[in-house]
């Protein structure tokens, strides 16, 4: 099987952001909670195909940068220049330096909402051209004039051009050493004037660029969204018992299509209530054949990666477990864990509990489980 591609990320961010107002830096401003350098650090540095993140901050902001991350590993700091291409170039040489990659994305630290999907789409477009750019068509009409209008521009065909954008590495990296012009647009520009072709793939509204000090109003009151999920299943002889995707000694198991996990089946539709993306039932009917004896896993990590792709990121998921026997309490630890490796998140994150009904109806008979599950997430 070939391997991967070494990839780095760059971001730039060495302005000083003047046009937000006030003393600090935009790319330290809190948006949402954590800096504004924190998001983009995040979705670049915790994307599984992106191997090194590399900053390019202004001088004598190491301080800064480094509180501004705290918590998430520890990024290859380098010294910005006087213009982004210069800060751009720097990123590039120190990449360089450090023995180089095969593509890199270069982002704009102001453009804070990163989605997973978008990192994908560019470097899936890396296959066909040595560049990739994401951006939206324009929708609203365009007119040249000064204070009164004058001729309409066509906007057919015309593109917003956003950030990160993807390259082959020794060609942007070329295109910076040999650049003669005045300031250029953005990277994508000096590849074309280098030779080389631009694909575009489908940018996304949630990396605006932050640019003015109205750009920050609603940004620190966070977006959450939540669903619930229950499910049950009947304890029959002659098979396994799996809960949280852990196997549970006993002596039934659940019967169901799939391998019946029913507190990751209350879990999985939890997360698709969440993003409203329907139930469990919707995505992996149990009228298919495909899905008879299938590890409950899958169904997890599906609704987790809907969830990611539309731009919301797990805040806590919550599971109640509902039986007379067998007792969860030794099994707790194992379940969380077992559920924040499927989930790609930290195991504080998530809750597992266990109650009873007094012995009252079918759980408390002993003839089955139930689960309940709330998960919480925050639009990034």
């Amino acid at each position: 099987m070939a391997s991967r591609p070494n990839t780095v990320a760059l971001i730039v961010a060495a302005g000083a952001g003047s046009r937000t107002g006030g003393a600090q830096p935009k790319q330290y401003r809190l948006v949402r909670g954590k800096p504004m350098l924190w998001h983009s650090y995040a979705a670049l540095s915790e994307h599984e195909a992106i191997d090194q993140v590399y900053i390019a901050i202004g001088a004598g902001q190491e301080g800064q940068a480094a509180s501004a991350l705290a918590g998430l590993n520890k990024p290859m700091f380098v010294i910005g220049g006087a213009s982004r291409r210069e800060s751009v170039l720097h990123g590039l040489q120190a990449i360089a330096a450090n023995g180089g990659a095969e593509q890199v994305l270069i982002h704009d630290a102001a453009r804070p909402f990163l989605p997973t999907h978008v990192i994908d789409d560019l470097l899936a477009a890396l296959i066909l051209a040595p560049g990739a750019v994401p951006a939206l068509p324009v929708v609203d009409s365009l007119s040249r004039g000064d204070d009164v209008l004058s001729e309409t521009v066509a906007r057919e065909n015309l593109w917003r051009i956003q950030t990160p954008q993807a390259f082959a590495f020794q060609d942007i990296h070329a295109a910076h050493q040999t650049w003669k012009g005045e300031e250029p647009s953005d990277d994508a520009r000096m590849l074309m004037a280098h030779g080389g072709e631009v694909r575009i793939v489908a940018g996304s509204e949630a990396l605006n660029k932050f640019t003015f000090s109205g750009d920050f109003t609603g940004y620190n009151m966070p977006s959450f969204r939540s669903g619930n999920g229950f499910d049950v299943h009947r304890l029959v002889p002659g098979t396994e018992l799996w809960l949280c995707g852990v196997q549970i000694p006993h002596d039934r198991g659940l019967a169901g299509h799939s391998d019946a996990d029913v507190a990751m089946h209350a879990l999985t539709d939890a997360i698709l209530g969440a993003i409203a993306q329907g139930d469990i039932g919707d995505h992996f009917p149990p009228s298919d054949p495909q899905w008879r004896g299938a590890s409950s896993d899958r169904f997890l990590v599906h609704a987790i990666k809907l969830a990611r792709e539309g731009g919301f990121e797990l805040s806590n998921a919550d599971v109640t477990i509902i039986c007379e026997q067998p007792k969860i309490g030794p099994f707790r630890r194992q379940m969380r864990a077992r559920l924040a490796e499927i989930m790609s998140v930290d195991v504080d994150r998530i809750s597992v509990k266990a109650t009873t009904t007094e012995m009252l109806g079918f759980t408390g008979r002993g003839e089955g489980i139930a689960a309940q599950a709330t998960a919480t997430f925050e639009k990034i």
